[in-house]
């Protein structure tokens, strides 16, 4: 099935959803237009999503499709699908990252709310690698999640700064020190599926809390060095003269 010209200009942007047709579960949530909501029926590349098609596909069925708001413009299907992950959790979902949307970053705590205004500019003394972690973090991660959301997986340069720090929303959430990078895929993780890891040509490290340097950078902003035009995760900063 395809959606013809008549109806693809009628759709406009859309969100769409994929649910097992005998639990009603929905286990996919995307965003497109044209006839972008049934290439995953036709993906061959190894993930959740693909895995959980095929056993569908093994009990005879088809996944149900179905679209969830339609005649939208490109920014608001981004912001209805940011929503919609964030409503059901990306454990209940094959999406491996929540949504996104250049001026809006979707669920949080109002804990976070208030940290996120309110926080105090960072003085840096230490060679620092920030690293933006929007679109995974979420308010109340555990050490384990935030660590791994941290760690890997990037396109980086230059491997050899002490400290990385996870930040969202342009504050500190955490400070790690690195003790190796390693090629993306080498290490396990447990709270993130890591299946189109390796030979992806990115990195991830491998470290622990930095303890020793902690309280002087957690929960401080760092939007002053980060800019507003760079979409790079990766921002590397050096102490202040």
């Amino acid at each position: 099935m395809i959606f013809t010209p008549e109806i693809i200009e009628k759709l406009g942007h859309y969100v769409y959803l994929y649910l097992d047709p005998d639990t009603d579960e929905i286990f996919y949530i995307g965003k497109g237009i044209g006839n972008r909501v049934f290439a995953h029926l036709s993906d061959s590349a190894e993930s959740e999503k693909t895995r959980r098609i095929a056993a569908i596909r093994q009990r005879g069925r088809e996944p149900r499709i179905e679209l969830l708001r339609y005649g939208l413009s490109e920014h608001e299907a981004a912001l209805v699908e940011a929503s919609a992950i964030d409503l059901f959790g990306t454990e209940a979902l094959t999406n491996k990252v929540r949504g996104t949307d250049s001026r809006s970053y979707g669920r949080v705590s109002i804990e976070d709310i208030v940290l996120t205004y309110s926080a105090e500019t960072a003085v840096i003394a230490h060679p620092l690698i920030l690293i933006t972690i929007n679109r995974l973090y979420r308010s109340h991660m555990t050490p384990l999640e935030l660590y791994e959301a941290t760690r890997g997986i990037w396109v980086i340069g230059r491997r050899h700064t002490a400290y990385a720090c996870a930040v969202f929303q342009g504050i500190i959430r955490e400070v790690y020190r690195i003790h190796q990078w390693h090629p993306a895929g080498t290490l396990a993780y447990f709270t993130r599926d890591n299946a189109d890891f390796k030979g992806s040509g990115r990195w991830e490290f491998e470290g622990e809390v930095a303890y020793e340097i902690r309280e002087q950078y957690l929960h401080q902003s760092v939007r002053a060095y980060l800019g507003t035009a760079s979409q790079n995760p990766i921002r590397y900063v050096y102490p202040e003269d």
